[in-house]
């Protein structure tokens, strides 16, 4: 497996691997990695959908990527995916999945027509004093230290940032800013979250720093990710003979590892009620999705909390008993133990079923909710929230089966440890109604109608989440395994909990590049792997991503002298009319 970049082997269409037709392969876990490595073995790989089998503990495939009408729930989505123009390998699996709506384009044409008519533009990032716009909403607001400790940390390598958390290299003026405001709330990070991961994603999405507060760079599907998404990867798979194999727990894969060769040889499993193994030769590959972020949820009702969960979950275990072969597999307890208390593990579904609430979701948004566009294009934060509360509206109807008038908010919290605003309990202990109820009070419902609303016109489901932020815990270089463990030969590890260079998890990028780059290298694809959008090497993307950290101020302007003697040195070399100069005033710094 190699990196490519660029569009010569893009639009290339490798030739079938030798061997192919004597492979079988096993995937675990039904999620977006699992199906994308299923998409990436019969495109690329030239293997008969038939002899890919894809085991799912649930009656259901999407794994996280869900959007689902319970008839006695109501509508539930757990969370939401933002997207951007460089995911590379997100967009090479969807070019080839036929839309279901037009069976003559791919499920990518039909996204980019999408966005292209509606793009996301956020008017409102930032609420308080119960539904008033947040008077430095779309400035960073960051201090000359702050931005140096960015940078800093920018500059750090991962090794010397194993399991440092990322309150241990910012200091309170950061966290007092704008911009870790929106970057918290948007990805979901917390003070005491992998500063590891942080700096990646710094890295990573540097060419948005100027989208940060108006999320314009976004993008977002036409209806609920599972619907939109993966709906159609599981058409294509049925229609090329993949099998489905749900109500199946794999409970361990028995592998014989040494130092220099790794080999699955069976695999354990509870189908149906029913325990069975499955042996394996090296023509076997097996691809396992370690661990999950909504493994254990349980769900709530209008009048109900969610129940706190009682175990770890399948995937957890499994992920477990393959660690326990090699300390080559990764570090499981790492993310799934000791989890702190101020995390994130609620969300909930609001859907609205009149207009009583529009009026309110317009003086903020700006937007029609019955319009067909996109309406707050990502999260809208309520700053003096006790949970950090926030919500998501994205474009009517968000389910097909979702009524003319009824509207679908996502909310989630992020601190888990306080009491709310308005109802006096933690996240965690709140029926469906509080929940909404906490959200209409801070959007500036009157207090006297709150309840009503919150019980006659809403129905809310709420969503308990314990993993939900484990992507994010403090980590080690080796902690999550390698997606192919050195000298595997059929064994390889997919979705967010594996290990590659450079790209960022709590994303779908994450999950389809980590199974194309097991299928490409367990079958020897000769063909490049996408490599991740370098911006944070382009000189101008640096150079403007400077312009927006100091809101948007030429370098004369700027209270950063180590920046001006950079500057200076520059100076001295005669930039005018050359190059840099050129540069410098395509970034507005000059």
């Amino acid at each position: 497996m190699y990196y490519s970049n660029g569009n010569y082997e893009a639009f290339a269409n490798p030739q079938k691997p030798v061997g192919a037709d004597k492979k079988s392969a096993y995937v675990v876990g039904s999620g977006l990695a699992g199906l994308a490595a299923a998409v990436f073995m019969i495109r690329d790989g030239g293997m008969k959908g038939s002899k890919i089998h894809v085991f799912e503990e649930l009656n259901l495939a999407g794994g996280s990527m869900d959007g689902i009408y319970n008839p006695e729930r109501g509508f539930i989505i757990r969370g939401g995916r933002e997207m951007e123009a460089h995911f590379e390998t997100l967009w090479d699996l969807f070019r080839s999945i036929p839309s279901l709506e037009n069976a003559d384009i791919s499920v990518l044409d039909e996204f980019y027509w999408l966005n292209k008519a509606d793009p996301s533009y956020s008017h409102c990032r930032v609420i308080e004093r119960r539904g008033k716009r947040l008077p430095t909403d779309g400035k960073l607001t960051l201090t000359p230290r702050a931005i140096k400790e960015l940078i800093n940390l920018a500059l750090m390598q991962e090794s010397e940032l194993q399991d440092v958390t990322i309150d241990q290299v910012f200091g309170q003026e950061f966290f007092e800013s704008n911009f870790w405001l929106y970057w918290a709330t948007m990805f979901a990070f917390e003070p005491w979250s992998s500063a590891m991961e942080m700096r990646r994603y710094i890295l990573r999405f540097i060419h948005h720093v100027g989208t940060l507060a108006d999320m314009s760079a976004l993008k977002f599907t036409k209806y609920n990710q599972y619907e939109s998404l993966i709906t159609p990867l599981v058409r294509y798979l049925e229609s090329h003979g993949v099998q489905f194999h749900y109500d199946t727990r794999v409970t361990n894969i028995m592998i014989d590892a040494t130092p220099t060769k790794k080999v699955a040889k069976k695999i354990e499993m509870v189908m149906a009620g029913r325990k069975k193994t499955i042996n394996l030769t090296e023509n076997d590959l097996v691809f396992v999705t370690n661990g999950s972020i909504t493994e254990s949820t349980t769900y709530g009702t209008n009048t109900t909390p969610a129940p706190k969960p009682e175990s770890i979950g399948g995937s957890w275990e499994l992920w477990k008993k393959i660690a326990a072969q090699s300390r080559e597999f990764g570090r499981p307890e790492k993310f799934c133990e000791n989890i702190p208390a101020a995390n994130w593990v609620m969300s909930a579904t609001i859907t609205l079923n009149d207009d009583s609430v529009t009026p309110y979701i317009e003086k903020i948004c700006k937007k029609d909710p019955h319009s067909g566009s996109i309406i707050s294009s990502g999260p809208v934060t309520i700053k003096d929230s006790n949970w950090l509360y926030g919500f998501s509206i994205s474009r009517q109807p968000h389910f097909r089966k979702q009524k003319k008038n009824q509207i679908i908010v996502w909310t989630y919290g992020l601190f888990s440890d306080r009491p709310g605003n308005y109802i006096k309990k933690n996240i965690t202990e709140c029926s469906g109604v509080e929940l909404c109820a906490e959200w209409l009070y801070h959007i500036g419902v009157p207090p006297s109608q709150i309840m009503e609303i919150a019980t006659t016109s809403a129905n809310t489901v709420p969503c308990h989440m314990p993993f939900i932020s484990t992507y994010f815990m403090p980590r080690a270089l080796g902690d999550r395994p390698l997606v192919v463990p050195r000298g595997s030969v059929n064994l390889a590890f997919i979705g967010n909990y594996a290990e590659t260079v450079r790209d960022t998890v709590f994303t779908t990028e994450y999950s389809v590049r980590t199974a194309m780059e097991a299928v490409y290298t367990l079958l020897n694809i000769d063909r490049g792997v996408p490599e991740v959008f370098g911006s944070c090497f382009d000189v101008r993307v640096l150079l403007a991503s400077m312009y927006y950290l100091t809101d948007k101020k030429k370098i004369r302007q700027m209270d950063l002298p180590w920046i001006a003697k950079v500057m200076e040195k520059i100076a001295k070399k005669k930039i005018s009319k050359t190059y840099i100069e050129e540069l410098l005033k395509e970034a507005h710094l000059m």
